[in-house]
């Protein structure tokens, strides 16, 4: 991720603080890029869901990115609800 600028949305530095995620877990999890869902038909500019690890803890990050300069924006990061997401936090129910 050389020369990529990471911007956090308020939303998700909020969010990040109350889950107790740390922002170096984040940034793994943007790095590995486990993409589980793409939005990028949807949306003006490329988006996708990202699954992460704090420990054993899953948790799923929603980017946006802008190519042209060189940015991923971090919308939002949580815990998936075990009554939407199966077990392996990769799959909705």
């Amino acid at each position: 991720m050389d020369g990529i600028k990471i911007l956090y949305r308020a939303h998700a530095i909020q969010r990040i603080v109350e889950r107790e995620i740390s922002t170096s877990k984040v940034r793994k999890a943007l790095e590995v890029a486990d993409v589980i869902e793409d939005y990028s038909t949807e949306m003006p500019e490329p988006s996708r869901l990202i699954l992460g690890f704090q420990g054993k803890r899953p948790f799923h990050v929603v980017t946006s990115e802008d190519p042209e300069s060189n940015r991923i924006i971090v919308v939002t990061v949580y815990i998936p609800a075990p009554n939407k997401w199966k077990k392996d936090s990769r799959s909705r129910r």
